[in-house]
């Protein structure tokens, strides 16, 4: 984790106004980054404006209040984005990583909506908000807590958590009650968009290969328009400009609410660990900085404070933005503003953001599938930096036998507390991220030499114990043969 200064050679490609894609500070020309922009905000769009959807259902809100909760959770991801990749002060990552509303919240908002409503959350929010401050502050000084086969484990599990679902939009939507979920058509729509994806991104070259993901999405997207998939009915309802409000919403404080909130805004902490370790090893080849952690945990937890004053919900990292990075190696800064400028105008503009809802789920999984399957593997990555020792594969297989098994079997948890049961059920990183973490503390410190100096211990002492009780018979029977 070293926080050395930007060499020489770093500093002599800033000074020279870098033009490279693969350049943090690096500002390519702006029709080549287009695509790549593009590429980034229809990856995160439909996670941005899911969490607001789910939880206007939830809370019982009108479709005035929803459409708000819609166009301040897309407003508000941009501004976030942005003001990361760039920081002030100590606040922000300054890494190439997309901040937005994020979906792992969704199981504490709707189990604090279905009983305090959207009041509530924004309270507890609040809270929350100030707590994830207080643990960027402190993370300095327990990052040591969080090694590699701890971040590692915390987004192999997330990245295994998002299949099913792209697997869902894949069959049509988020939803598995839908009247057409399943349904043939969408699966040949989500195929020919996966395939489109992988063409472009193995036979492809130049800026056609590192948009790959906006290249299956254009083609999907066509097909859809095709196939009569395509509605323009929220496109022509929504309005041309909306100016957000402070305090569209009133605030509620309840304590069960922000226990919660505050449970999850820590755990949600994890995950940003592994997000951005995630971003620098797989995008960046390196480790991620302790300072860059700071800054990224202080600047989330600000931006989640000062959203509950809009009523947009709690923000986060978003992993497949994290997974686009890692597989194309673009990271100039550039890129993912202009995505983060895109939401900022959509979000001022309900009609431009009503339109880039217009893509069908079909088109959204068989686009994002690859980019989840790419966050996998740099948890795997990650997990490879550390030694794959006993103590370590014990802490990564009992994490992910935990968090995965109860997540496919929820029922398990059923007699559980009910604030209990929301935290560890609703999402598998939770119970991934405590026991990982516990398990790293309480587990002694053992290497692989370690190991192998203890087996050839035991080994040893089994020979000597071996070799005393083969003296010891043999002086026996040279006693027998004394009393003969």
């Amino acid at each position: 984790m070293s926080d050395a200064p930007a060499s020489s050679t770093e500093h002599k490609r800033i000074d020279e106004k870098s033009t490279s894609l693969f350049d943090f500070y690096g500002k390519p020309k702006f029709l080549k980054v287009l695509p790549l922009s593009l590429q980034h905000l229809l990856a995160m769009i439909a996670g941005v404006i899911t969490p607001p959807i789910i939880v206007a259902g939830v809370v019982g809100a009108s479709v005035e209040e929803k459409l708000l909760l819609i166009q301040i959770a897309v407003l508000a991801s941009g501004v976030c984005t942005v003001f990361h990749l760039y920081g002030v002060w100590k606040f922000g990552a300054r890494l190439p990583a997309i901040f937005g509303v994020g979906f792992a919240y969704v199981p504490t908002l709707v189990a604090v909506g279905a009983q305090y409503g959207i009041e509530g959350i924004l309270g507890a929010q609040l809270i929350g908000g100030m707590t994830m401050v207080v643990v960027g502050y402190f993370i300095q000084y327990i990052r040591h807590l969080f090694p590699p086969v701890v971040a590692g484990t915390v987004v192999l599990v997330i990245g295994l958590s998002l299949y099913d679902i792209a697997i869902r939009y894949m069959a049509g939507s988020g939803n598995v009650n839908a009247s057409d979920f399943g349904d043939p058509i969408n699966w040949i729509v989500a195929v020919v968009t996966l395939l489109t994806v992988l063409i472009a991104a193995q036979f492809g070259k130049g800026v056609v290969k590192l948009s790959a993901i906006i290249v299956g999405i254009v083609v999907g997207y066509l097909l859809s328009l095709s196939l009569g998939l395509v509605s323009f009915e929220n496109v022509t309802n929504a309005s041309w400009v909306a100016v957000p409000q402070v305090m569209p919403f009133k605030m509620e404080f309840h304590t069960a609410a922000i226990a919660s909130m505050v449970v999850i805004c820590i755990i949600n902490s994890v995950q940003t660990i592994g997000d951005l370790s995630a971003t620098t090893v797989g995008g960046m080849n390196r480790e991620l900085k302790t300072k860059e952690l700071t800054g990224g945990l202080l600047g989330n937890g600000l931006t989640t404070t000062i959203s509950s004053f809009f009523g947009a919900l709690p923000t986060s990292t978003f992993s497949q933005n994290v997974g686009i990075v890692a597989m194309t190696k673009v990271i100039s800064r550039y890129v993912l503003a202009l995505a983060g400028i895109f939401m900022i105008l959509a979000g001022l503009s309900p009609k431009f953001g009503a339109m880039i809802t217009t893509i069908p789920y079909p088109v959204l999984g068989g686009a994002t599938i690859t980019v989840f399957g790419m966050i996998t593997m740099t948890g795997i990555q990650l997990l490879v930096k550390d030694e794959m020792s006993a103590r370590n594969m014990t802490i990564v297989g009992l994490s992910l036998a935990l968090s995965l098994g109860i997540a496919a079997e929820p029922s398990a948890i059923e007699q559980f507390p009910a604030v209990l049961r929301d935290l560890i059920g609703g999402a598998p990183i939770v119970v991934a991220a405590i026991t990982a973490f516990t398990l790293n503390i309480v587990l002694p410190k053992k290497s692989l030499s370690d190991e192998a100096k203890e087996r050839e211990k035991i080994a040893n002492e089994d020979k000597a114990t071996e070799e005393a009780a083969h003296s010891q018979r043999n002086h026996l029977d040279q006693h027998s043969v004394h009393a003969d």
